[in-house]
C-alpha cells in the first residue's frame, strides 16, 4: 500500500523550531518531487515548499523563505521540513505530497497531515 506519513508536529512557542518528517512506504520516495503544504482553519490549502526528486532544486513560499529548509534523505525514504523562527501565522495542519516531474504539476499521493501550533 502506497503511503506517506507525516510526523514531528506539535505545540511550540513563537520563535521556536520544529522538524517535520515525511516518510514513505510502499514506494520509492526518491522517484518523486515532494511538496509540503499547509492548511489553517478557515483558509485555503497553500504550498509551503517543494524539493525535486534528487534534492538538487527546491523552492519556498515568500513568507517562509529564510526560516524553513526542505531536505531529503532518499536512502531513508524520508523528506524533512526544518522550521525555525516560527510565527503564530505558521499554525496549520502540514501535509506532504509526492508528485512527478519538476516542478511537479500535480501531486498523486498525500499524507494525513500533522498539526503545528505556534502559540505562547
Amino acid at each position: 500500500q502506497l503511503q506517506l506519513v507525516e510526523s514531528g508536529g506539535g505545540l511550540v512557542q513563537p520563535g521556536g523550531s520544529l522538524r517535520l518528517s515525511c516518510a514513505a512506504s510502499g514506494f520509492t520516495l526518491g522517484s518523486y518531487a515532494i511538496g509540503w503544504f499547509r492548511q489553517a482553519p478557515g483558509k485555503e490549502r497553500e504550498g509551503v515548499s517543494s524539493i525535486s526528486s534528487s534534492g538538487g532544486s527546491s523552492n519556498y513560499r515568500d513568507s517562509v523563505k529564510g526560516r524553513f529548509t526542505i531536505s531529503r534523505d532518499n536512502s531513508k525514504n524520508t523528506v524533512y521540513l526544518r522550521m525555525n523562527r516560527l510565527k503564530p501565522e505558521d499554525t496549520a495542519i502540514y501535509y506532504c505530497a509526492a508528485g512527478s516531474g519538476w516542478p511537479a504539476t500535480s501531486y498523486d499521493y498525500w499524507g494525513q497531515g500533522t498539526q503545528v501550533t505556534v502559540s505562547s
